[in-house]
């Protein structure tokens, strides 16, 4: 088990933590969002706080609600704009995203799989392979898809929600790309279809949300059905020049019950890191985001 970092670029910065909350900077925009994970004081002040945001999300809870989705509302100052745009600079690619204030408290990335972002690129491009086929699963608003198909790949991004694929095809377009397939499909459906139609890949992403809804209102919890996703999973990838990057972010999912999970299903693979992915705020706290798994296996 390790601490696996993500460093703040640029464009984005975890300014400060606490209080069930964080205040975060995303290129010229700094904005509160809920962390029920920062459980400590913040260092800075509430009027601190309130004197360096442009946006605010405040939650609602909707307990009719089956999914156990969050609600909310965004209280904006009038300088802040509903959509803007970021860059994350890698070696040979700057990534630039879309942003946008969600009623979900998301803006259009998770910063801390940036760390991934720079994994996915680096590794299709150390593949002696043209055109290596990578599948990226509950895909959101497609930085993995992208950066993959910058480096060569070929993407297949399954989402579905359909407003998501919309703005991942905006962002593609935003990066002067093109070639993505779109699959606006349940996840866990498409998988199966796909191993009955003998696809393989050589690389798959996933980043299961704790809670979701298909396209037709299929319902996915992740303690009941991520260990027959990566069951299927297993079926999809080539046995050699391959990739896997798992991303667990859900209460009571540890790197632990990660590993547990990925060694019963993978057996031993080269090069596999397994821990928790952090960002640390600017006045040392290190606020976990989850458990990350990974590997490659390449040549």
């Amino acid at each position: 088990m390790e601490l696996i970092e993500t460093k703040c670029w640029r464009d984005y910065e975890l300014l400060d933590t606490g209080k069930s909350q964080k205040l975060e900077r995303f290129g010229p925009y700094v904005l509160v969002r809920p962390e029920p994970k920062a459980i400590w004081d913040k260092h800075l002040s509430d009027e601190e706080w309130e004197g360096k945001s442009q946006a605010v999300f405040r939650r609602t809870y909707n307990s009719s609600r089956n999914d156990k989705e969050e609600s909310g509302e965004w209280y904006k100052k009038k300088d802040m704009p509903d959509q803007w745009v970021i860059e994350f600079p890698m070696d040979h690619f700057y990534l630039k995203m879309r942003l946008g204030l969600t009623p979900f408290r998301h803006v259009g990335i998770f910063p801390e799989q940036a760390t991934n972002w720079e994994y996915i690129y680096e590794t299709i491009s150390m593949m002696k392979i043209d055109k290596p086929k990578v599948l990226n699963l509950f895909a959101y608003t497609g930085a993995a898809s992208i950066v993959a198909l910058a480096a060569g790949a070929e993407v297949v991004h399954v989402e579905a929600l359909k407003q998501l694929i919309t703005w991942t095809n905006e962002n593609m377009t935003l990066n002067q790309l093109s070639g993505i397939r779109w699959m606006l499909e349940d996840v866990v459906k498409f998988v199966k279809r796909e191993i009955r139609r003998g696809h393989k890949y050589h690389g798959i992403i996933m980043d299961p949300p704790a809670y979701g809804r298909g396209t037709e209102g299929e319902k996915w919890i992740l303690e009941e059905g991520i260990n027959d996703l990566l069951k299927d999973a297993r079926q999809l990838m080539f046995s050699q020049n391959r990739f896997f990057v798992l991303n667990l972010y859900a209460k009571g999912i540890s790197p632990l019950i990660t590993e547990n999970l990925f060694d019963d299903i993978f057996g031993e693979v080269k090069g596999k890191e397994c821990g928790e992915l952090f960002i640390q705020d600017h006045y040392g706290r290190r606020l976990p985001y989850g458990s990350l798994l990974r590997f490659r296996e390449i040549g």
